[in-house]
């Protein structure tokens, strides 16, 4: 797709967002925000995927470890066809193809049943391990966020990576600074993350603006570094798009009411 048509997709997706989610009552706001770009990058202009055919054995896949951020996936994958538009106002209700946190056997395009945070990396690890013992050619993406990074899960997984010289899989961080309790930093510090990812053995790019969607297409798309696992480090903003929620920790998992909603949706009408 061509970029002014991925920025307008950004916009149509923060506007689903709230939408859904205020319909629903509950969800997560601030950090499904933060990683739009990052997504519709991804099903946009990067990932080997159809819509006509999701489950083909050969596919790239993409495992969304911040599971809460389920809006910001569901939006980007009704708006590349995966299903109809019109199942994004029935999210978190009972019986819905929409939950909460993604569930593979019920959502089109979703390839891992995710919720419980840090699992995410390891499913990816798995399926990129997979791939290769499978003489596949398919590719593995995962976003974490900042805030699940503090999870020993986490790193576990990172050295499996490496240790197994997973070139076909890409660790995304959606690092916003902060998580439901408030900064990363207060929570707890994960001091100089990005060397830590490097000493773990990431081949590390550093997104300065990760809502600025030519700089993470820059980073998804850039050479890869042959027997390391890739890490994108993507600087984000909590609530990006509504001015009420950006860099608030207390959109974490708030959905807006009626007013709210109305006021965010006209700020998003540009």
């Amino acid at each position: 797709m061509e970029i002014n048509a991925l920025k307008a997709q950004c916009t149509q997706v923060r506007r689903d967002i709230i939408s859904m989610l205020a319909k629903a009552g509950s969800g997560h706001p601030g950090g499904s925000l933060s990683a739009v770009e990052i997504l519709v990058a991804l099903y946009g202009n990067v990932m080997n995927v159809k819509a006509q055919d999701p489950h083909n054995a050969h596919r790239d896949r993409f495992v969304l470890s911040k599971g809460h951020a389920a809006p910001a996936l569901y939006g980007v994958l009704a708006e590349n066809g995966f299903f109809p538009k019109e199942e994004l106002s029935h999210l978190r209700q009972l019986g819905a193809m929409l939950q909460g946190h993604p569930d593979m056997n019920r959502c089109p395009g979703v390839d891992a049943s995710t919720g419980s945070l840090g699992q995410g990396v390891s499913i990816a690890v798995g399926m990129a391990l997979g791939a290769r013992l499978g003489g596949g050619s398919e590719h593995v993406y995962t976003l974490l966020g900042d805030g699940e990074s503090q999870e020993g899960l986490v790193w576990e997984a990172l050295m499996a990576a490496a240790h197994y010289r997973l070139d076909n899989l890409t660790v995304i961080f959606d690092w916003n600074g902060l998580q439901i309790d408030g900064r990363n930093d207060d929570v707890m510090s994960l001091g100089d993350f990005p060397a830590k990812l490097r000493a773990f053995g990431l081949d590390l790019i550093e997104v300065a603006d990760g809502n600025d969607l030519e700089q993470v297409l820059a980073a998804l798309q850039a050479p890869a570094c042959p027997g390391k696992p890739r890490g994108i480090l993507c600087h984000t903003l909590k609530g990006k798009g509504v001015s009420f929620m950006e860099d608030q920790a207390g959109w974490h998992g708030k959905a807006p009411n009626a007013a709210q909603a109305e006021t965010a949706l006209k700020e998003l009408e540009g």
